[in-house]
């Protein structure tokens, strides 16, 4: 092996004096100036906690994606603080920031957002390619992850070629080959049948379980949220009942 499985020696851990993952104090965020200015999150302040299953729920247009993309450092505040693993997100560098997202962080949206013409193992190889990962290591760990997503069957396919629900798995395999702390899925069944959306959250919820992956999911779907430990409900950009966020 050319490199450990999870390269996480040099991101930030959590401090004494919190357990949370991530920490959210105040956050804002504001699309525009003047009159025109939309105020997509008002104030919130939310704990994401370790191999917990976090669901953030709300109508369209309640802040609960834009909320998911600053959480996951996708995108910054307009105002407030925010804590990865107990190091304030403003004094990370450019580099830190990208290796986070791409070592700890995982992530499952409702577009899948594949190479199109790629094959399957090299599209769950991405990250790791990314990460310099060398071309055998990054072949045996994208395989791995492949079988445990009943997909290996499938890894000299073309992307294109597949299911919706082989997609969303291809796309699940490419968020954990990492071996993150977090996965943050956007919709994650928003595009599949009941049927096959029903396995893909038996398959994430079942990482939560065996790897011990904190599962931060944005859905409108009641029934997969209802599935969840815990669930926060925005509304116009504010959490509803801030105890729930306690």
């Amino acid at each position: 092996m050319t490199e450990p499985r999870t390269a996480t020696a040099d991101l930030p851990r959590a401090g004494p004096t919190t357990d949370a993952l991530i920490s959210a104090h105040g956050l804002k965020k504001t699309y525009g100036s003047g009159p025109a200015a939309f105020h997509a999150l008002r104030g919130v302040d939310l704990d994401v906690r370790p191999a917990e299953k976090l669901a953030i729920v709300g109508k369209s247009g309640s802040g609960k994606s834009t909320l998911m993309h600053l959480l996951a450092l996708l995108d910054s505040p307009s105002a407030g603080t925010l804590e990865v693993m107990g190091q304030d997100a403003r004094t990370l560098t450019a580099a830190a920031v990208n290796g986070i997202r791409n070592r700890a962080f995982g992530f499952v949206f409702q577009q899948f957002f594949m190479i199109p013409n790629a094959s399957v193992l090299e599209n769950v190889e991405l990250p790791l390619k990314i990460g310099g990962v060398a071309a055998q290591e990054r072949r045996l760990r994208a395989l791995a992850v492949l079988e445990q997503v009943e997909m290996a069957d499938k890894a000299n396919n073309r992307a294109t070629d597949l299911s919706g629900g082989q997609k969303q798995r291809m796309v699940i395999a490419r968020a954990i080959v990492n071996e993150p702390r977090v996965v943050f899925a956007d919709e994650p069944t928003g595009n599949l049948d009941t049927a096959t959306g029903r396995i893909i959250e038996d398959l994430l919820f079942g990482l939560n379980e065996s790897a011990g992956i904190t599962l931060v999911i944005v859905t409108h779907d009641e029934d997969l949220a209802s599935r969840c430990s815990r669930q926060v409900s925005l509304k116009d950009g504010l959490i509803v009942d801030p105890e729930v966020a306690a």
